[in-house]
This record gives C-alpha cells, sequence and structure tokens, in this order.
C-alpha cells in the first residue's frame, strides 16, 4: 500500500507542480488577450478611438516593461526553474516520501503565481479603467453571457473525446 501511494506521488507532484512552475515562469495562455481581456468583448463595447489608443499604449509599454524584466532576469530565472526542478526530482526519487519538503516546494511554486495573477490583475485594472460607467457595466453583462454559454457547453458533454484516466 505504501509503495503505490510513492508511486502516485512520483508522478502526481511533478505534474502538479510541473503547471504550478509553467504559470510561475511565464507559462500559459497567449493569444487575443490584453491583461486577461478577451479582444472580442473589448470590441463590443464601442469603444471611442481615444480609449483604443489608450488601450493600446498601456498593452504596448506593459509588453516592453515584461520585455526587458524578461531580458535582464532570464539567467536568474532558469536558475530558479532549474532548483525548482531538481529539489521536484530528488523528492520523487528519494527513498522515502517527504511530506514536508513538498509542501515547501508546493509553496514557492503558489508564491510565484500568486505574485503573477496580482500583476494580471494589476494590468486588468488599469486597463479597464479607461472605460466608462456605461461600459463597465456592459462588460459585466458580456461577461455573465460568455460564462452562461460555457456552463451549457459543459453541461452538453464537456470535453470531447478521449478517455477517462491516464
Amino acid at each position: 500500500m505504501k509503495m503505490k501511494k510513492i508511486a502516485l506521488a512520483a508522478v502526481l507532484i511533478p505534474l502538479a507542480l510541473g503547471s504550478a512552475s509553467a504559470m510561475a515562469f511565464g507559462g500559459g495562455k497567449g493569444g487575443e488577450q490584453r491583461g486577461g481581456m478577451d479582444n472580442r468583448m473589448l470590441r463590443q463595447l464601442d469603444l471611442t478611438d481615444e480609449q483604443k489608443d489608450q488601450l493600446k499604449e498601456i498593452a504596448q509599454t506593459q509588453r516592453d516593461a515584461k520585455r526587458a524584466e524578461m531580458e535582464e532576469n532570464r539567467d536568474v530565472r532558469m536558475a530558479e526553474m532549474q532548483a525548482a526542478k531538481t529539489a521536484e526530482l530528488d523528492l520523487v526519487l528519494s527513498a522515502d516520501f517527504d511530506e514536508a519538503q513538498a509542501q515547501e516546494l508546493a509553496s514557492k511554486m503558489v508564491e510565484m503565481q500568486q505574485s503573477r495573477y496580482v500583476e494580471k490583475l494589476e494590468l486588468q485594472h488599469e486597463m479597464m479603467s479607461v472605460l466608462t460607467d456605461e461600459q463597465k457595466a456592459e462588460l459585466k453583462t458580456l461577461q455573465a453571457e460568455r460564462m452562461a454559454e460555457m456552463a451549457e457547453k459543459d453541461g452538453k458533454g464537456g470535453k470531447k473525446g478521449g478517455k477517462k484516466g491516464w
């Protein structure tokens, strides 16, 4: 029984921490988003040219700052990521599972994610401050509609194809 737990931990922890570290070290969704806000929703708000310019400027400033930060801290981030991966591997390959060490690793990953999430929310706030009160209300309505659509899709089969389990 103990061996099953260790084997399960050896598989699950790297998966969980790996996805957490991907998010913490800059992984995630790209595409048509600005600060987490879908461009399609913004297009539905009838933004003025001035608002569009302001949003573009905020996004470009943020992108430039992030790019400079990434360049400046690349070596440090890579060393941190390699240290985290080494610690994960040492943990799952050890003879006995050390839950305290696993909790410590998980806490570090959560802390990094939390920091990135706060930065994302700060950017969203800055961008949404460009909107009028009416546009903000409309955005809330559009978001609620999108959530309802997603819930409806999920209720009708959710994920397509694939097998359950591994």
